[in-house]
């Protein structure tokens, strides 16, 4: 089953078009420069935003004490991969949130939907 590419000009093929412009290794390596110089204040923004969420509390805890007790190493280590990959998945898009709204408040639209701007608002582009 194959999935139809979004129309050209959509908010989604915008998207994808700046996701591509980041695959470009210099304007990655200029983002990175950039989140690095702000690494701590970032951090802690993703922190009370996963915290507020309730994305690690009680169900973290259980989660790892139970592939933790699991007697099988090679099923404990199974366990353990995904239950890292799961929760990788889960900062990787909260974080993807904040620098989203991040993005909407360095370009002056508090409130405004991203996928709404018209194109030239993009930081990328």
């Amino acid at each position: 089953m194959s999935e139809e590419a979004p129309d050209p000009g959509s908010p989604d093929s915008e998207l994808e078009a700046a996701i591509e412009r980041l695959a470009d290794g210099a304007r990655l390596r200029e983002a990175e420069s950039a989140v690095a110089a702000v690494a701590p204040a970032l951090q802690r923004v993703l922190a009370s935003a996963l915290a507020s969420g309730g994305w690690f509390e009680g169900s973290h805890r259980s989660e790892l004490e139970r592939v933790t007790g699991i007697e099988d190493p090679e099923e404990r280590l199974t366990a353990i991969a995904t239950l890292l990959a799961e929760e990788t998945r889960i900062a990787m898009m909260v974080g993807v949130t904040v620098g989203w709204s991040l993005s909407d408040e360095l370009a002056g639209s508090p409130g405004e939907s991203r996928r709404s701007r018209p194109r030239g608002g993009d930081a990328l582009g």
